[in-house]
């Protein structure tokens, strides 16, 4: 089991570096894609097919589903690639109200990654580069994505920042965390 964080900005480059990750594993992948398909707008929708038509034929691609507990249990000892951990924290805020429990239960599922040996690769947004958003609502997101981001890289065997659609190692195998 191993965990990979793929974080950076938009259009950073992430997605894809986390696909070629994934594919250069060499066995079947789970991708998990985190944007609810429903009631989206036509902008998105292509989006999505986009992504979808993008990918190999050969992996599995889930939508739809948000447990990690669920899904480590399911796809046991295989590769799962989450794309993007963003709008998975996005739904569950909607769901929970508030930022603790989100956080618990995305360590919860970082847990069941490594109980059900699971090669997990994982993509975020970083949001804090950014201005403070004037709104209540989109601060308290900003600060969930935050510490997410966190929890995520604290537990990541490796952990790549995407500038440019250029991989900047600033954890793992070559780097430690006080490097």
């Amino acid at each position: 089991m191993s965990l990979t964080f793929c974080i950076g900005g938009s259009r950073s480059g992430k997605s894809a570096r986390a696909e070629a990750l994934a594919r250069g594993l060499g066995t079947e992948v789970v991708y998990v894609a985190t944007c609810r398909t429903a009631g989206l707008d036509e902008e998105m929708a292509e989006r999505i097919r986009r992504h979808r038509e993008g990918r190999p034929v050969s992996w599995n691609t889930v939508e739809d589903r948000f447990d990690l507990e669920e899904l480590a249990a399911e796809f046991a000892g295989g590769v799962i690639l989450l794309d993007c951990l963003t709008l998975w924290l996005a739904h569950w805020l909607e769901i929970a109200g508030g930022i603790e429990p989100v956080l618990r239960r995305l360590e919860t599922g970082l847990m069941a990654f490594r109980h059900h040996r699971v090669t997990a690769i994982v993509v975020s947004n970083e949001v804090g580069c950014g201005l403070v958003p004037m709104g209540a609502e989109a601060r308290v997101y900003r600060d969930l994505v935050g510490w997410a981001n966190q929890a995520v890289a604290r537990q990541a065997d490796r952990v790549e920042w995407l500038v440019a659609g250029i991989p900047v190692e600033i954890k793992g195998p070559a780097r430690s965390p006080q490097d």
